[in-house]
């Protein structure tokens, strides 16, 4: 049985948590890959005066989903207090989170390196990267650094205080020295991380075992990406990027099944395009119409709150997501938000210094100089929350499909024409 990736096709936020919800009951689990809880998913559950709206930042999306292995994988970094601040706040509105698996090898983020994000990130002044300064960077660079911490280190206090001990030896020397803070107490911190051993205990497994033997028994996984494919550490708009693998590829590293495993890729794009942070971003509108972008999406953070920089569709940037990733189907989302528009430019290449690029730069100092080159669509006044299929849509919305899916090369099957769990078009399955 399948593995599926889900991936965000551009800066992130684009309704990831909604698109893996929407595959429901024939999902056996959802595995969150990469990322810490600097990435929110945003998931709406039922209609009128009933309908629930949860935020979820370090569980996966599956957790929603009665049934559904929710698992955080290898590839995740993990604030201990925030999953079970989140886990906490999950149960108390009837959410059974009993379910839910932690990998072994995964990382925690030690307080230590939330400090060093913050300062970092106030000493680079206008040159800041834009991070929510949690810890994740700091957090995956200690990974690379072999000194990082481990969720299977919290179960041997001496291996802990061991690891502590060495990462404090050169990060107390940065806080106090370069940055004029004070350093962090060994003892305190092992302290700390120790004290969620117990109750992390009962989650935590070979999780990529786990999913090996869930395939082999004819399961469905879906493997959920935070972030996007721009803010891929690799293949993003570097260096205004996460620290993780947010791509396809990510998805077999961040969980430990092989890529032979993986038989669908969908990707999930905004009908408009949105950034937070720092970083070029060719469509951006700094003016009314931006305004109303963001205002009629909700366009704030997630995790955050910070309002996101909003543009039109840029189907330059979706067409490499489709590079990237292999991409087998587009889920199209949030399309309601363009209803009321007399018209909806698309950015279909951009002019570099007089040179037209039908694909992405090769270079960021390119990137960063390119103007959208844009073809303008007709707009629609209907309300299209009710429409459950295509010919339900009124024809400029579907004619403004159609000619995304021929720009972007690849099938959109399934279109979000509202929050909620139930408001979308369906227009191929994502599974079969």
């Amino acid at each position: 049985m399948p593995a599926v990736v889900l991936v965000g096709a551009q800066w992130g936020d684009e309704g990831k948590g909604k698109a893996t919800d929407l595959l429901g009951s024939r999902v056996d689990a959802v595995v969150k890959f990469n990322g810490g809880n600097n990435a929110g998913h945003t998931i709406v559950i039922g209609e009128g005066d009933h309908r629930e709206k949860y935020a979820l930042h370090l569980l996966p999306s599956g957790i929603l989903t009665p049934g559904c292995a929710p698992v955080i994988g290898n590839g995740v970094v993990i604030d201990l207090g925030v999953l079970f601040e989140e886990i906490d706040g999950l149960e108390a509105r009837g959410v059974d989170t009993s379910g839910l698996v932690v990998s072994g090898s995964a990382h925690v983020i030690p307080p230590y390196n939330r400090t060093l994000d913050k300062v970092t990130e106030r000493f680079l002044g206008n040159s800041r990267i834009g991070t929510t300064g949690r810890g994740i960077g700091p957090t995956y660079a200690d990974k690379m650094s072999r000194v990082g911490i481990r969720v299977q280190d919290l179960f041997d206090r001496d291996v802990l205080h061991l690891k502590v001990s060495g990462a404090l030896a050169l990060k107390n020397q940065i806080l106090v020295k370069i940055y004029n803070r004070k350093g962090f107490d060994v003892d305190a911190v092992t302290d700390e991380l120790a004290s969620y051993a117990e109750r992390l205990a009962p989650m935590v497994a070979d999780t990529a075992l786990l999913l090996e033997q869930m395939l082999d028994d004819g399961k469905t996984i879906v493997l959920e990406a935070g972030q996007a494919t721009l803010l891929d550490v690799d293949h993003g708009t570097y260096p205004f990027v996460t620290s993780s693998n947010a791509t396809a590829g990510g998805a077999c590293t961040g969980s430990g099944i092989p890529p032979t495993r993986i038989t669908r890729v969908i990707a999930v794009v905004k009908a408009y395009t949105t950034r937070v942070g720092e970083g070029p971003f060719p469509t951006e509108l700094l003016d009314a119409k931006g305004e109303l972008l963001r205002d009629a999406g909700a366009e704030f953070g997630t995790t955050t709150g910070r309002p996101r920089r909003c543009g039109w569709f840029d189907a330059v940037i979706a067409r490499y997501a489709n590079r990237v990733n292999g991409v087998t189907d587009f889920v199209l989302t949030k399309l309601d938000v363009l209803t009321g528009m007399d018209e909806v430019p698309v950015c279909v290449a951009y002019d570099v210094g007089g040179v037209r690029h039908d694909e992405l730069p090769m270079t960021q100092a390119e990137f960063a100089r390119a103007v959208p080159i844009y073809e303008t669509f007709p707009g629609w006044d209907e309300d299209i929350s009710k429409a459950r299929t295509l010919d339900d849509l009124p024809r400029n919305a579907r004619d403004y499909i159609a000619a995304l899916e021929e720009m972007i090369k690849a099938p959109i099957s399934a279109v979000g024409v509202g929050p909620g769990r139930d408001e979308t078009v369906a227009i191929h399955d994502l599974l079969d």
